[in-house]
C-alpha cells in the first residue's frame, strides 16, 4: 500500500489553507508541509499497524502483519491451517442377526508380532480396542454371505521351505 497520495493530500490541504494569508504565509506553509512529510508518514503507519493488530485480535487463528517495503506498506496475512479431519464415527452396533447370544468364549490366539502390530494399528484407526476389532473381523468372516465360507482348499501342490520326513516337502491343507 502506497501512502504517498495520502501524505500529498495533507500537504495540498495545508498549502490551500495558507493561500488566503498571502505569499509569505503560503511559502512558510509549503516549507512546513515538506518538514511534516516524515511525521505524517509515521502517523499513518502507526494507525495502520494498530488497525492490523486489532484485526489480528479478532481472528480465531493466524494474524495480519504490516511490513515496510521502501516507502510502501505491505500486508501479510497468516491464515491458520484447517483443523484436522474428525475421527471416523465408531462402528455401528451389530445387526440383529449378529447379536450375541449372551455367552462369551475365551480363545488363545497366537499371531506373528508384525500381524499383531498391524491389527492394533487398524483397531486404533477404527476407534476400538484390539479385542473388539478382532471380534468384528471374525463376525464378518463367519457371516453367511462371507466370501467362500467352508470351502476346502488343497494347497498340497505348493512346496514350502523345509522338508517333511515322508514326502521330501512340506504340504498344507485346510479351508478358507
Amino acid at each position: 500500500m502506497d501512502i504517498t497520495p495520502y501524505v500529498e493530500g495533507l500537504r495540498r490541504d495545508l498549502v490551500a489553507a495558507a493561500e488566503s494569508a498571502g505569499p509569505e504565509v503560503r511559502a512558510a506553509a509549503e516549507r512546513l508541509a515538506f518538514a511534516l512529510d516524515p511525521a505524517a508518514r509515521l502517523a499513518l503507519m502507526e494507525a495502520i499497524s494498530q488497525a492490523a493488530a486489532e484485526i489480528t485480535a479478532e481472528m480465531p487463528a493466524g494474524g495480519v502483519d504490516v511490513r515496510l517495503a521502501g516507502r510502501a506498506l505491505d500486508f501479510v496475512v497468516d491464515v491458520a491451517p484447517p483443523p484436522p479431519p474428525a475421527p471416523p464415527p465408531p462402528p455401528e452396533p451389530p445387526a440383529a442377526e449378529e447379536a450375541d447370544d449372551g455367552g462369551v468364549a475365551r480363545v488363545t490366539l497366537r499371531l506373528p508380532e508384525a500381524v499383531k502390530t498391524r491389527a492394533e494399528e487398524l483397531a486404533q484407526r477404527s476407534g476400538s480396542s484390539l479385542n473388539t476389532w478382532l471380534v468384528s473381523v471374525v463376525r464378518l468372516a463367519t457371516r453367511d454371505d462371507a466370501a467362500a465360507p467352508g470351502v476346502d482348499l488343497d494347497l498340497s501342490s505348493i512346496a514350502f521351505l523345509g522338508t517333511d520326513d515322508r514326502h521330501g516337502r512340506r504340504r498344507m491343507t485346510g479351508w478358507l
